[in-house]
């Protein structure tokens, strides 16, 4: 499985892509980060299951900011932390959240817009601002027991870097 690039145009592109086990979804989490150059908001949207937590995990270990084992999903503490060399990761969880008070507590605004951060929101269509402020958005869904469908959407102007493609 390979991904390409993510272009930079003047609109949105849409890539898909098809994993089969979460070993291939972590990896295509891997790919993924390749690209990303922060600051970055990323929109991780899917059912309960559907393995956003999974792809984190490739992403978080494609930029050296933790190994995959030790990425858990943020249901009860909302936001974890992974600090690696040169990116630090943020993955969100607005589950639980349902107000835009309960959501200005957790000081977001902060985390975006720091120049080395990849904060990754889950639930984020919750609130409409992330809809419109996201760099990237990627939808899973489960197509069988294993086997997902993700749909990679960049925004107008996203956080990715197109010097080189994926092979």
């Amino acid at each position: 499985m390979s991904l390409p690039a993510l272009p930079r145009y003047s609109q949105s592109v849409t890539e898909e892509f098809a994993t089969q086990s979460a070993d291939e979804t972590i990896e295509l989490g891997r790919q993924i980060a390749r690209e990303l150059k922060p600051p970055c908001l990323v929109l991780l949207r899917g059912d309960l299951g559907a393995g956003k937590t999974t792809l984190v995990k490739g992403i978080a270990e494609g930029l050296d900011a933790a190994s995959q084992d030790n990425v858990t999903s943020p249901t009860f503490t909302l936001i974890h932390e992974y600090r690696g060399p040169d990116v630090s990761v943020f993955h969100v969880d607005l589950y639980r959240i349902d107000t835009p008070r309960e959501l200005e507590t957790l000081g977001l605004d902060d985390l975006i817009g720091e120049n080395r951060n990849v904060v990754l929101i889950e639930w984020g269509e919750k609130f409409p601002r992330f809809l419109r402020e996201r760099d990237i958005e990627i939808r899973l869904e489960r197509t069988g027991a294993d086997d997902r469908k993700i749909t990679l959407t960049t925004a107008a102007t996203d956080c990715t870097d197109h010097t080189d493609r994926i092979r």
